[in-house]
């Protein structure tokens, strides 16, 4: 087959400045390129990255992009102008991809030999899929944004396809465990005010006052750019604040953004228990970071959004907390605590983890699709 795969305008592909969207359709599109088909992957145009290149048998062309805004305006704005640039650049395809919000208004009915419309939902829908007609397939990474896109387009209900996201297990269960003397707990992810941060700030200092408890440890890491997702650096600045007020300084440590791979496997793998008490319920979709660190054998204690309870299991994989609960950061204290007292339960919850994310590791999540694709394309 000859599948496109069209990314957003604000990050490259490779993901050398990181972007959970712009990292799984790399390595989707290099499994397609492995399996023997024609892929060209449409990104925007980086400092050191060749505008246009074949490497590993995936063709790359980069085309000028803008990065990202606050305003919701400027961004769709911006990904207009992109939308109009790809369209242009488009080659003949069976099946094309598209990670953009406005290309796939018209791409369908006005270019059908640029193939098959797919779009995966990385976003919570936002009124899009209302002027959505000619689309082939919807990829919807959980049950809550199927039925966020149901509402915007009723229509749409046999092409959806609720498919979680692709992680590559492999690497995160194979990176080497570091050992520790404290319990290691966690966040790695967008600084960003609807993570939860400062929920997840205000239970440590209450994980802090509990008697009795073994040695542990918090370590926090992600980008605050607003470029990057983040809420800026008076947001990081304020978690820096806090953290230092609330506890002693052997407790915590901030730690930058970390995009290479690798590096990423062995940050997770450092960690007992992966803290994400996100509190976006209008824009969580399925949590990549979670399905990660779950791969890479810590423990997940998430906020009791809809989109988790997908492959965080309660009390058999990972513990959730009532974030909407007057005393939420109470909640969560509670639950870090019974991971920190008890190593048993750590193990336990560690190791069904692992196994229930594998079934998103690349190669499998790949096969999937291709078998999908080809339906599409043929029928």
């Amino acid at each position: 087959m000859r599948i496109t795969v069209v990314n957003g305008f604000f990050l490259p592909v490779p993901p050398v400045a990181g972007g959970a969207t712009e990292k799984s359709w790399f390595r989707l599109a290099a499994e397609f390129a492995a399996r023997g088909h024609e892929v060209v992957s449409i990104s925007r145009r980086w400092p050191g990255c060749a505008d246009e290149e074949t490497a590993g048998g995936l063709r790359h062309l980069r085309l000028p992009g803008a990065d990202h805004h606050r305003s919701l305006r400027r961004n769709l704005l911006r990904d207009l102008r992109w939308s109009l640039r790809v369209y242009r650049r488009l080659p003949p395809a069976d099946i094309v991809v598209c990670n953009a919000v406005t290309l796939p208004v018209w791409l369908g009915r006005l270019k059908p030999a640029a193939g098959r419309v797919v779009v995966m939902c990385g976003r919570m829908p936002k009124g899009q899929y209302r002027r959505y007609t000619a689309l082939a397939r919807v990829l919807a990474p959980s049950g809550t944004v199927r039925d966020r896109i149901l509402r915007e387009n009723p229509a749409l209900g046999d092409r959806i396809r609720v498919t979680g996201y692709p992680i590559d297990w492999s690497l995160f269960h194979a990176a080497a465990r570091t050992a520790a003397p404290a319990v290691a707990l966690g966040y790695v992810g967008r600084l960003h005010e609807e993570k939860g941060l400062l929920l997840l700030v205000e239970a440590l200092r209450r994980l802090q006052a509990v008697p009795g408890l073994p040695p542990w440890q918090f370590t926090l890491g992600g980008p605050a750019d607003v470029a990057a997702g983040g809420s800026g650096p008076a947001f990081r600045a304020r978690l820096l604040q806090l953290l230092a007020a609330g506890l002693p300084p052997d407790r915590w440590r901030m730690v930058d953004p970390e995009f290479n791979e690798p590096a990423l496997a062995a940050r997770y793998r450092a960690l007992d228990v992966f803290c994400y008490p996100s509190l976006a319920a209008q824009g969580e979709t399925f949590g990549v970071a979670v399905a990660e660190a779950m791969a890479a054998g810590a423990v997940p204690v998430v906020s009791g959004l809809d989109c988790f309870r997908e492959f965080v299991r309660d009390e058999q994989n990972g513990l959730q907390f009532a974030h909407e609960d007057p005393d939420a950061a109470g909640r969560l204290a509670g639950a870090l605590a019974r991971l920190v007292r008890d190593a048993a339960l750590r193990s336990r919850l560690a190791a069904a983890a692992r196994e229930d994310v594998r079934r998103y590791d690349y190669p499998a999540f790949a096969e999937r699709l291709l078998e999908d694709f080809a339906e599409l394309a043929h029928g």
